[in-house]
This record gives structure tokens, sequence and C-alpha cells, in this order.
């Protein structure tokens, strides 16, 4: 394959008559991972949905590795894992029986090996392996999150897309999210998320996109961005550098 692994070309969306996106490009190169940022309502989650073919799209393309994107659980069996920002856990089943729906895309393509990829999560988020019988509707909102990204996890994505990781968590459980994030960008997994925190995710990841109103208002390196006074003022809250 040649070519970032998702490019995303004049992307246009929407809820009936109403466009949301308006023509967005962007790209995430394997291993890297990207933040898009901006205001509330300037059509983040939109673009994720679109991305995942949850919601039509109106006009532009979708390419995941190379090839052009189709539905849903096509995209799924290719490698790539959506955690949306309600999480979508199964609050009446147990950690376990959440994490193995995670496995069913592996397990439909023949793979047999849950206990590995079960392994591999209870290395990652050690606290779930002593919660593994608890209700998922139990856990506090951190736990949850650690569920939500272990169960996308158990899929082996080659591409793991997330809306709002840190939306309602305590700075201990966010540093924490975000550690393993990072890790697993190392051991090679491209990663794209959205973030309200605009400082975290652009110290956590290597490309940025400002969403504002439906389009791509700046993009660059994230530390480019960081240091951006328009980004400072707007979203890090900071006095212009002189």
């Amino acid at each position: 394959m040649t070519g970032p692994l998702l490019r995303v070309d004049a992307l246009r969306a929407g809820y009936g008559h109403v466009e949301v996106l308006h023509g967005v490009n962007l790209a995430v190169p394997e291993g890297r991972m990207v933040a898009i940022v901006g205001p509330n309502g300037a059509g983040k989650t939109t673009l994720m949905n679109a991305i995942m073919g949850l919601l039509p799209r109106r006009a532009g393309t979708v390419h995941y590795q190379g090839t052009p994107g189709g539905s849903t659980e096509a995209l799924i069996h290719a490698g790539a894992a959506l955690v949306p920002e309600q999480r979508a856990l199964f609050a009446d089943m147990s950690v376990d029986d959440n994490l193995s729906l995670g496995f069913y895309p592996r397990r439909r393509a023949g793979d047999r090996d849950e206990r590995a990829a079960l392994a591999d999560v209870f290395a990652i988020f050690p606290h779930l392996a002593s919660r593994r019988r608890q209700l998922a509707g139990t856990l506090s909102g951190g736990e949850r999150q650690m569920l939500a990204l272990g169960r996308a996890l158990m899929s082996r994505p080659k591409l793991l897309l997330l809306d709002e990781p840190s939306l309602g968590l305590a700075p201990l459980i966010v540093r924490e999210i975000f550690r393993v994030l990072i890790e697993m960008r190392q051991r090679g997994l491209s990663i794209l998320m959205v973030e309200q925190n605009v400082r975290v995710a652009l110290q956590a990841s290597d490309y940025g996109y400002v969403l504002e109103m439906g389009e791509v208002a700046a993009e660059g390196p994230s530390a480019a961005l960081a240091r951006d006074p328009r980004i400072i003022e707007t979203y890090l809250g900071q006095q212009r550098r002189r």
C-alpha cells in the first residue's frame, strides 16, 4: 500500500436537509496519531460517523488501505475500530462478555486465539482484570472508558477511531488513557481521535486538524499548532506570545 492508511477527500455529510461537513480533507499515516479539535458544533462527531459509514456520505471519498471505504461492517472487518463518545457498552453484560464481543471480527475471520487477545487487553488495563465478572453498568466512568478501549483493541485493529476519549473523566484517568494511546501508537497502531481537550490532544498527537463550522480551518504538526497564536488564544486560553 502506498499513501496514508486513511485518506478523506472533499467529504460532505449532514442530517436531513442540513449539511454539516463542507468538503473535509484529512489523512492518517500508518503508525501515527492524528487529532481533530475544534469547538462544540463544529462537526467533529459527524466526521467520525461519516468516515465509518454510520452516516451517509453526500459527496467525497474515504479511502482505507488504499481502497474506497465501504460499509461500516466492511471497514471493521478490514481493521478499523471506533470507540464512540457514548462508549456504547452493554450495561447488563460483564466486562468479559463486552470484551468478547470486541473479538467478533477476528473470530469471524477465523482467529480462535481470543485468550491471547484478552491477555493483551488485561496487560494494558490491569484494573479491568479484577473487574472481569462485574457488570459494565456498575463500573466508574474511567473504568467504562478503559473497557470501551479494551473492547476495540480486542479486534486487533490497524486503525483506531476515538470520539472524545477524555469526556467526563478525572485528570488522573485522562493521563492514564492517553499514556495507553501513546503506547499503542508506539507499537504501530494508527489513531484518529476527536478531542475537546485541545492541550492534551496536541501534546499526544503527531498531527492535528482544527475543524470549525464543518471545514478544516487549520492543520499541521501538532507541536506547531500548539505554538500557533490563534490556536493559543482560541483554544488554549493563553496570552499571545510576543
